[in-house]
C-alpha cells in the first residue's frame, strides 16, 4: 500500500491510473515546457530564514481571498477536462474544496457543467472561470448561468485568445470522450479504475456548451465549433463590458507584465491572478512566482493580487505570500490527487499542503499567515 506523503506521491499514482492522454495534458507545457518547467523550479532558489526560540504555538493560516474566509490562502484553480481525470471530477473536486474551506473554480471547459456542481454541492457558492468566445449571446448565456448556479466571483482569462502549441497533446489525439484509436484503447484498458469509473457517469462531454449551443450536440459538432470560437479580438473593452454585464466580483487571470497589471487595476477588478497558463501558452515567458514581486509593488496597494502556477507544496505558497500575493491557486497538485484517489486524493492534497504551510510557517518563527512579508526569506526577490 502506498504511503501518501506529499504531492509527488499523488502524481506518481495518478500516472499509473489515469489514460495517458488525459494525464499529459495535465501534467504538460507548450513547446519545450521550459516555462513549465521554470514554474515550478524556480520556487526552489528562493529560500527561507530559519528562526528558534521564538513562541511559536496557536498558529492560524486563516485569512481572506476576495472578502470571503478562507483556511488558507489557496483557492483550486480552473482547470479544462477535470473530468477525464476522474469521473464527475469537478464535483468531487468541489465537495472537497468545500469541506477544507478554501474556494472551487470551475472551468467554462468542465465535463460537469455549472448546474451539475451548484446541486451536487447544495448551491454553495464557488468561484466559475469565463473565456471569452466570438458568440457574445453564449457569454452571456454562460454569465447568467453562473449567476443562477449562486456563483460568488467571476474570473476572466486573459491569455487564450490563442491556443499554445502543446505536443503531447497533438500527439495522443486528445479529445472528450477520447478518440478510440488502437493506441488509446489498449492504455485505457491498463486503467481500469478509470474506465469502471467512466462507465458509472454518464458526464464524459463539455457539460458547459454541449447543449447550450445551437447545433452542437456531440463531438464532432463540439470540435468545430470550439476550433473557431475562441477571440483572438479579445480587448480590455471586452473586460468592462463584462465586468457591467456580471455585476459581481471579478478576478481577471494570466496576468504577467507590470503594464498589463497596471491596466488591469484600472479596468475595476477586484482581483487579478500573475499567471502563465501553467506553462501551457507561451514558452519562454518568466515562471509566475519570478513575475510576482513586481507586480505587487506596482499595483499591491490598488487591487489584490493572487498568484498561480508550480504551485506543489504549502512552503510554495508560503514563498509566494511572502511575495506579496494575498492568494494562490493549485491546478495540477489538485488534479494529481484527483486522478490517484478520487474526492479523497483531492482533500489529501489539501492536507498536505495545509501542514506543509502550517509547519514552515512555524520554522520561520510566524503563528499567523497575515503576518507573514518578505521578511521570511533569505533573498527575496
Amino acid at each position: 500500500m502506498t504511503v501518501i506523503t506529499h504531492i509527488e506521491d499523488l502524481r506518481r499514482l495518478a500516472q499509473r491510473r489515469v489514460p495517458r492522454m488525459f494525464y499529459d495534458y495535465a501534467d504538460s507545457g507548450s513547446w519545450t515546457e521550459g516555462t513549465y518547467r521554470a514554474n515550478e523550479s524556480d520556487f526552489q532558489r528562493i529560500l527561507l530564514r530559519q528562526r528558534v526560540a521564538v513562541d511559536i504555538d496557536n498558529r492560524s493560516t486563516r485569512t481572506t481571498m476576495l472578502g470571503q474566509e478562507v483556511a488558507m490562502p489557496v483557492a483550486i484553480a480552473p482547470t479544462g477536462l477535470t473530468g477525464m481525470q476522474h469521473a464527475d471530477g469537478e464535483i468531487l473536486a468541489a465537495r472537497a474544496a468545500r469541506r477544507f474551506g478554501i474556494p472551487f473554480t470551475l472551468s467554462t471547459m468542465s465535463i460537469c457543467s455549472i448546474e451539475d456542481v451548484s446541486q451536487a454541492t447544495d448551491r454553495h457558492p464557488f468561484w466559475f472561470q469565463l473565456y471569452v468566445m466570438r458568440d457574445r449571446s453564449f457569454i452571456e448565456s454562460l454569465i447568467d448561468r453562473a449567476k443562477a448556479a449562486n456563483c460568488s466571483a467571476l474570473v476572466l482569462t486573459l491569455d487564450l485568445q490563442i491556443l499554445g502549441q502543446r505536443h503531447k497533446d497533438l500527439k495522443n489525439g486528445l479529445s472528450a470522450p477520447p478518440k478510440l484509436t488502437l493506441a488509446n484503447i489498449l492504455n485505457m484498458m491498463t486503467k481500469p479504475r478509470w474506465c469502471l469509473g467512466m462507465l458509472g457517469t454518464s458526464r464524459r462531454q463539455f457539460g458547459n456548451i454541449v447543449g447550450h449551443v445551437k447545433g452542437v450536440d456531440n463531438m464532432g459538432s463540439l470540435s468545430e465549433w470550439t476550433a473557431r470560437q475562441f477571440d483572438p479580438r479579445l480587448s480590455w473593452q471586452d473586460v468592462e463590458w463584462i465586468k457591467r454585464r456580471w455585476g459581481g466580483k471579478l478576478i481577471l487571470k494570466g496576468i504577467q507584465d507590470v503594464e498589463d497589471a497596471r491596466l488591469a487595476a484600472e479596468s475595476g477588478a477586484d482581483a487579478l491572478i500573475v499567471s502563465n497558463h501553467g506553462g501551457r501558452q507561451l514558452d519562454g515567458a518568466p515562471s509566475s512566482i519570478s513575475a510576482l514581486p513586481a507586480i505587487v509593488d506596482a499595483v499591491g496597494s490598488r487591487i489584490e493580487v493572487h498568484m498561480d502556477g508550480g504551485i506543489r507544496s504549502g512552503q510554495d505558497v508560503l514563498k509566494a505570500v511572502a511575495l506579496g500575493a494575498r492568494g494562490t491557486y493549485i491546478g495540477r497538485a489538485m488534479l494529481y490527487g484527483l486522478g490517484a484517489m478520487g474526492e479523497a486524493g483531492v482533500e489529501k492534497a489539501l492536507q498536505i499542503i495545509h501542514r506543509e504551510l502550517d509547519l514552515t510557517m512555524a520554522f520561520c518563527g510566524r503563528t499567523d499567515i497575515r503576518q507573514v512579508d518578505r521578511g521570511i526569506l533569505l533573498q527575496p526577490t
